[in-house]
Order: C-alpha cells, then structure tokens, then sequence
C-alpha cells in the first residue's frame, strides 16, 4: 500500500469489491449525503434563507438559488479526491505548500476560524432550543429556550458520544425528509391562498439584481455561506463517506488492468449521492425563501429578536396550510434544527483526532486512541457550543457569524481541490475537462464572495 493510503482510518483492507453497474445498485450504498444533508437543510434554511426572503421579497430568489449549486461540485471532487489517495480531509490540506512549523497555512487558519464557527454552531443550539420552547409552549409548557437548548445540549452529547456512524444515518433520513416535503407542501399550498405567487414575480426573482444584493450584503452573504453545502459540509462529507466505506471499496491495489474502471464505477456511486442530497437541499431551500417573499414580505414581517424568530417563522405554514399547521411547524422546526445539530456535531468530531496527527502528537495507526477522541470530543462539543449561546443569546446572529465564517473558507477549498488532483492524485481518474474548468470558475466565484465578506461586513465596523 502506497504512503498516501496507509490508514487504516480511511483504507481497510480485504473489502475491495466491484462497483454497483445500475442505478438502483447504485443507490443502495447512498448514506453520506443524507448525513451532509441534515446539517445543511436547517438553520440556514429555515432562519436565514426564510429571513432573506422576508426582507428582500422576490428579488434575490436568483442569489439563493446560485448559493444552493455552485457548492456541490466541489464537495464531490474533494470527495474524489480524498477516496482515491485514501487521504483524510486534514492529511490532504495538509500536503499544501506553505508550513508554518508542522502543519499548513489553511490548517492554521482553521483553527481560528474555530471560534467563529463553533459560535455559528451556538446560535444553531440556540435556535433548536427556541425551537423546542415554542413546541412545549403549544403543549402549555412554559419553558424558555435557554433551559431547552441546555437540554438539547445533553440529548446530542448522549447521542454522539457513542461515536457511531450508522446510527445517525438511519436518524437523519426521516428528519430530513419529512420537513422538506412537508415545506414543499406549504409552498404549493401558498398557491391557493393569498399569497399566491405570479410567473411574473418569479421571473423578476430569477433576475440577478445587485443593488438589494448590496443593500442587505450581510443577511444574503451569510445565507450564501450556510445555504448548499459549507465549507464544514464539504470537509465533513469526505469523512463520512470514508465511514462509508467508499475507499476501501475502490480497494488500495492500483497496478490491476481494470482499476480505472473500476474507480470511475465507484466515482459515479459518489456522483450519484453528491446529486441526491443536491435535489433534496435544492426542493427544501427554494421552498423556504418562496415562502418567506410570499407570505412574510407580503405581511410585512421580518423574523427579528431571539425569542419572537421562531413564532415569525410559523406564519409560513400558520398562512398557507391554516392554524391547525402550527402543531406541524412546531414539531417540524425542532426536527429540522435538531437534524442539523446532531449532523454539525458528529462532523465536528471527525476532525479533532486529524489536527492531533498532523501535528505529530499521536499516530496515525492508533485508529482506538481515533476513535476514543472522537467519542469524548462530541460529547463535549455541545456544551461548548451552549456556552457561546449563553454568551450571545440572539441565535440569529451567531448563525449568521457561521455563515459568513463559511463564505471565507469556500474559496480555500475549491483551491486546494484544484491543486491536490494536479499535484497529488493518479491522472487515470482525474476529472474531465468540463469538470476541471467549471472548478476553477467556482474557485473564482468563491474567491469574490469571501472579498465581498470582508469588504461589506468584516472591514466596515474596524474603519468605523
């Protein structure tokens, strides 16, 4: 086995097998992106996508669905990457020119950006426990979302802390999917209503307009930021589809005549789920900012104050479906936040034992010690987490201080996934040249976004 795969982490030996030739074989070993899913259909679609669309009505409905697609290509040719060389996330950016002492410059900032984005993960807490308080308050249960989102806290480090990759996949797909066709349901609905949308206000929302783009520059970047996949999701679905098992299917002995094959059989096995779990974001997140340009634009509502967000938000389903719907949004805004809780944290996990080895202080055989790390970090993680809430207890911005923390880091992404297929992957199983150029237009893409972040929203409170 070469160096780049000599992890027993990533790559097990003796499982090898031919991939599935049919797309019912290959959705059987789907699971990954359901996972990536639940994180990502949550707090930024059901706060800041429904938000931006309260305040900007139709006229970014073009920009939120740009930030739902221009991510996934990414995500699956990191993954490609990752699968192939048998790297970790961390092993692989760590490969990138320019050390400071052990590790490379992206890892360093990494590791600032982990205030920033455990505080994103805080207002996620908070919001799931606002969640919860305003479901038990329909049950006449008069708990604040303070001592509910300490409860959720503890709930999801009980959880994760068994450190088991199949027991969150088999919880998120019914979380995940009941939501979304329960939102498409509302957005149809919204139809026969009201609220009713024209062809017309569509095709205005589909028209790029910069100026109410650069009038609500923090609410639409931080929305771009945690809309699709982030950056964590992108990070973090390359760890779970090596808990999936995809490289050691792809198998380690490359000087077989038909390996090529057999990876590009494997690589449309990782294709097909990176398109799955873009269909369900892309049917959950478009229906979340119809509704809010639809029903709240319309009502004159903005989703603003801790306490008051979650109770704004129901009239997306109060609106269309009827009062009755507000048991329905009740259980389904606490499913949906919680979904995105126990994905974010499991994640989170994942990366801890790789910071550790590639800065040398535990080996990368030890796959125990990794595990153990993994178990005791998640159950740690949500308490951090719930400090920072109580910290800053308006949720709202701490997701969209996640989200931004996200738009900064995309670019670093699409930049190494450029560099490490050049540089440090076998060139039989390289992308094609669409594929290659289309990286390199997102990479640009992603670069601007993250100079728009520091131009409208990171510069301005410093020279003020």
């Amino acid at each position: 086995m070469s160096d780049n795969i000599a992890d027993p982490y990533t790559v097990r030996e003796e499982e090898a097998h031919p991939p599935p030739t049919s797309l019912t074989g290959r959705l059987s070993y789907l699971g990954p992106s359901l996972i990536v899913t639940g994180a990502v259909i949550g707090s930024g679609e059901l706060v800041l996508t429904t938000s931006l669309g309260a305040v900007a009505g139709w006229s970014l409905l073009w920009w939120l669905v740009l930030s739902c697609w221009c991510k996934s290509l990414v995500q699956a040719e990191l993954a490609r990457y990752t699968i192939v060389s048998g790297d970790t996330y961390l092993r692989a950016i760590n490969r990138l020119p320019g050390r400071i002492w052990r590790i490379s410059w992206p890892i360093w900032l990494g590791l600032i950006a982990y205030i920033p984005g455990t505080l994103g993960l805080g207002g996620i807490f908070g919001g799931t426990g606002e969640a919860l308080s305003f479901l038990l308050s329909n049950m006449d249960i008069e708990l604040n979302g303070v001592w509910c989102t300490g409860i959720v806290a503890v709930v999801v480090a009980g959880i994760l802390s068994t450190g088991s990759y199949k027991w969150i996949e088999t919880l998120m797909l019914p979380l995940v999917l009941l939501f979304t066709i329960t939102t498409l349901i509302c957005s149809i609905a919204m139809q026969f209503t009201e609220y009713q949308v024209s062809a017309g206000e569509l095709l205005t929302g589909m028209t790029p307009d910069f100026s109410a783009f650069i009038a609500l520059a923090a609410l639409a970047l931080s929305a771009y930021g945690y809309t699709g996949t982030t950056s964590g999701d992108r990070s973090a679905y390359t760890y779970w589809a090596i808990e999936k098992g995809y490289p050691s299917f792809l198998g380690s002995n490359r000087d077989h005549p038909d390996w090529e094959k057999h990876a590009r059989g494997w690589m449309k096995v990782l294709h097909t789920d990176v398109l799955f779990g873009l269909i369900i974001v892309t049917c959950a997140t478009v229906p979340f900012y119809v509704l809010g340009a639809g029903v709240l634009n319309q009502m004159g509502l903005e989703p603003e104050g801790s306490e008051a967000v979650i109770g704004t938000l129901s009239n997306i389903f109060t609106q269309t479906l009827g009062e009755w719907a507000l048991w329905l949004f009740s259980i389904g805004a606490f499913v949906i936040l919680f979904s995105t809780v126990i994905s974010g944290v499991g994640a989170g996990g994942r990366f801890i034992p790789d910071y550790l080895i590639e800065m040398q202080f535990m080996d990368r055989s030890n796959l125990k010690l990794r595990k153990a790390i993994v178990r005791w970090y998640l159950g740690f993680l949500p308490f951090i987490a719930f400090l920072f809430y109580l910290m800053a207890p308006n949720f709202v911005i701490l997701i969209m201080i996640g989200g931004l923390t996200s738009a900064i880091f995309l670019p670093i992404q699409s930049g190494a996934t450029l560099w490490l297929q050049a540089t440090n992957m076998d060139e039989r199983i390289r992308p094609r040249r669409l594929t290659y150029y289309s990286l390199w237009l997102i990479f640009f893409f992603e670069l601007t976004m993250a100079g728009f972040v520091i131009w409208f929203v990171v510069l301005p409170p410093i020279i003020n």
